[in-house]
């Protein structure tokens, strides 16, 4: 039995799910100012992962990557979603 696959589904998962409350909490705290930082754990998880010894490990890379790349769009969609009041805006951050 190959459990490869249900271990990389897990971690996907997880990895989206521990990205959703990073993204709410970075627009809280610095707003859309901190996109390079996802863009650089995203450009350097997906390098890594090209030189990844393991199959697992390397598609582990490749989505904690893509998962950070997707969430400097997801960083800008989180502003809008405090612009309309469906999040809370931060009172001691002015932007």
């Amino acid at each position: 039995m190959n459990i490869t696959g249900i271990l990389i589904g897990a971690a996907a998962f997880l990895c989206i799910g521990v990205f959703h409350p990073i993204v709410i909490k970075a627009e809280y705290y610095w707003g859309v100012r901190c996109w390079w930082l996802f863009l650089l754990f995203g450009i350097g998880c997906v390098v890594a992962s090209l030189f990844a010894g393991g199959v697992v490990l390397a598609a582990l890379l490749g989505v904690a990557g893509f998962s950070s790349l997707w969430s400097i769009i997801e960083l800008f969609k989180q502003r809008k979603r405090v612009e309309k009041g469906w999040f809370p805006r931060n009172p001691k951050r002015n932007d």
